[in-house]
């Protein structure tokens, strides 16, 4: 157990420890060239100190893998998502600069097909680092249905926030928690949304055009739940459905 721990802690935490030092470097190179204001720091600060617990906890969870590739690519996403963030929560006090928010937010998109590419090709696939993607994923989501809120308004943030939704109603009905098959559509339009909210973020299109846009974005993830939702009840109906023996046919 003690080699183990050792394992843990001199191998797998410094990840997470270089990844809160080089968000920190992100946070500092913002402040300097573009400004962050109190709220942005804060929010920046939080968002660091928040991901190096969580990925440290997690880690030490799954000692006996090693951090891979993969997972290197999805911390940098996390460190850009860290920046959209604090441009996010600057933006209350003062208009963002909307070229940064934009390319920060397109990168941490691209580089979404990269990690999980990267994890097939180097045989490095784990539950870890599904889940860390995952959670990378709904965060940068929720945060730019957040910016894109202010502009379009709060109905915006039922995007952002369906996932968590789902995440609490499962703690109360454990069958929500049950596997759910491979699904194109069900990634497609999970996809969608970051590329549909960084368009209306852009606010390269017409007002009219954004509200189509995110709302048909917003219908097809209703869609996309009360599909596998569905799926997950006719699998707990079946499941808790009693056996009924085959009739014994007697002949007379």
């Amino acid at each position: 157990m003690a080699l183990s721990h050792t394992y843990d802690t001199r191998v797998l935490c410094p990840a997470a420890a270089a990844g809160a030092a080089v968000q920190s470097v992100l946070l500092g190179l913002l402040g300097a060239v573009i400004g962050l204001g109190p709220a942005g720091w804060l929010t920046g600060l939080a968002f660091t100190v928040g991901t190096w617990a969580l990925l440290t906890r997690a880690l030490r969870r799954s000692w006996h893998r090693p951090f891979g590739p993969a997972n290197g690519v999805t911390l940098a996403r996390t460190m850009l998502v860290g920046g959209v963030t604090a441009l996010v929560a600057d933006s209350f006090a003062s208009p963002p600069p909307v070229a940064v928010l934009v390319v920060l937010t397109a990168v941490a998109l691209a580089l979404d097909a990269v990690d999980g590419q990267v994890a097939r090709r180097t045989g490095t696939e784990s539950p870890l680092g599904a889940r860390f993607d995952m959670e990378v994923d709904a965060f940068l989501i929720l945060v730019l249905s957040v910016y894109v809120a202010m502009s379009l308004g709060a109905w915006v943030l039922l995007i952002g926030v369906m996932r968590y939704v789902f995440v609490a109603a499962a703690r109360a009905l454990p069958w929500l928690n049950g596997p759910l098959p491979p699904s194109m559509a069900r990634k497609t339009v999970a996809a969608m949304q970051g590329i549909v909210l960084l368009v209306a973020a852009a606010g390269v299109l017409p007002l009219l055009a954004a509200h189509t846009a995110v709302l048909v974005a917003l219908a097809l993830l209703v869609w996309s739940f009360g599909r596998d939702i569905r799926w997950l009840w006719r699998v707990r109906v079946r499941e808790c459905a009693p056996v009924v023996p085959d009739a014994v046919h007697e002949r007379v």
